[in-house]
């Protein structure tokens, strides 16, 4: 393989090339990701078990995602500090175990106390894989890395949610938790393999508190900080957010099948392959400006469409075309959100992905207040209007700039 004089993977003509180790770091992404949101499909179940409503049990998935956002800025420091891919098998090994041991539980209170544990252990995975990517490959190739990176997550959220389905209906939701934590726990072992003798697993060096202090200062003099990390926040809280309701629309529409359910949900995460199989040429032709407006639009579009409690197949359409339009936006403004700094690149991602959890942590709070008093298409409307607005706001107000602490 020839290498640059930044370091970078080349092909014999000159041009960078996406280095194998990608691979790896999608497949930590994918084991990640398969357990998050394991527990939607089956809510329905989960409250009738655990004697609670499904409003109750919602917020299963708000305190994931709260836990995820609070320890993000812990996790990229420590993955600054002592390195990255280590940091990724040990979360790995915390969100298998917590899965598991949520599968043993008998009240509300206990699972919700390993779906915190879990939200620490996925918190160490995700973003690290995107800052690690991040550091590996240049400018010109990092949207193309991160959608493969992403295109992991999204496979794992598709099998998460489908065979969380399938596995709720003949398992029941504990069987869901044994299952998806037992592969967490494979996944880590095989992630270490993987990584065995590479140079990116060494620790980055003795902490250095000080270095660490100036790089949150360098992500925060970027006049695209503020921007960005809001615009995340609303995603999560207006999209991601309405996730753990899908199944409760389709009972009340007659589906009571847990595999639909799963069906549905996991269309989301294939919308998402679909932007990976198009965003290099969506990239050049609508630029990066014009991806966060049109992903806004598609968005917002099936948002509303929700509104009105489509039948199953058509909510299955919406959810797909909705996660290629997510993708479309979010993955444009992580690009920005990777360029805040480059030797706090971990921080800044972890920043990235806090914001975005806490918006996914107030989503169903928000959410389960605006059906309780405003009703569902009152409240669904209102979001489709923040998300279709937000796509122009962040088209018009980010910004293309070098980070401050970038070499010459």
């Amino acid at each position: 393989m020839t290498y640059n004089a930044s370091g970078r993977q080349v092909n014999s003509s000159g041009a960078p090339v996406l280095p194998p180790v990608i691979k790896i770091i999608a497949l930590a992404s994918f084991a990640a990701a398969l357990s998050q949101r394991a527990l939607d499909p089956v809510l329905p179940h989960v409250a009738d078990d655990l004697l609670v409503t499904v409003a109750v049990a919602a917020g299963l998935s708000s305190a994931l995602a709260f836990t995820f956002a609070i320890v993000q800025p812990v996790l990229g420091a420590a993955a600054d500090m002592f390195g990255k891919a280590r940091l990724m098998i040990v979360c790995l090994v915390l969100l298998g175990i917590a899965s598991i041991l949520g599968a043993m539980t008998t009240n509300y209170s206990l699972l919700l106390a390993t779906r915190v544990l879990a939200g620490i252990g996925a918190g160490g995975v995700f973003p690290v894989t995107l800052s690690l990517t991040s550091d590996l490959v240049g400018p010109q190739l990092r949207q193309v890395a991160l959608s493969r990176v992403m295109a992991g997550a999204m496979t794992g959220t598709v099998l998460g949610s489908t065979a969380a389905g399938v596995i709720g209906d003949v398992f029941g939701w504990r069987g869901v938790l044994v299952i998806l934590g037992g592969v967490a726990i494979l996944a880590s072992i095989a992630v270490a393999i993987g990584f065995k003798g590479a140079a990116i697993i060494a620790p980055a060096g003795k902490a250095d508190f000080g270095k660490l202090a100036r790089g949150y200062k360098v992500i925060f003099r970027n006049p695209n900080t503020l921007i960005v990390y809001s615009a995340v926040f609303i995603e999560g809280c207006c999209i991601l957010g309405l996730f753990p309701f899908i199944s409760s629309f389709l009972f009340d529409g007659g589906v009571t099948s847990l595999s639909i359910a799963g069906i549905v949900i996991a269309c989301f995460a294939l919308g998402g392959l679909l932007y990976t199989a198009t965003v290099s040429r969506m990239l050049a032709r609508l630029g990066i400006n014009g991806m966060m407006i049109w992903g806004g639009i598609l968005i917002a579009i099936q948002v509303a469409a929700t509104a009105f409690g489509p039948h199953w197949q058509i909510q299955a359409l919406s959810l797909l075309i909705m996660g290629w339009g997510f993708y479309m936006l979010h993955g444009s403004l992580q690009i920005f959100s990777t360029e805040l700094s480059q030797e706090a690149r971990a921080s800044a991602m972890s920043l990235h992905a806090c914001c975005f959890f806490l918006g996914q942590s107030v989503g169903p709070i928000a959410y389960g207040f605006g059906l309780a008093h405003a009703g569902k298409v009152p409240t669904l409307l209102i979001s489709a209007a923040l998300v279709f607005a937000l796509g122009f706001f962040s088209a018009r107000f980010l910004k293309q700039r070098k980070p401050a602490d970038a070499g010459n």
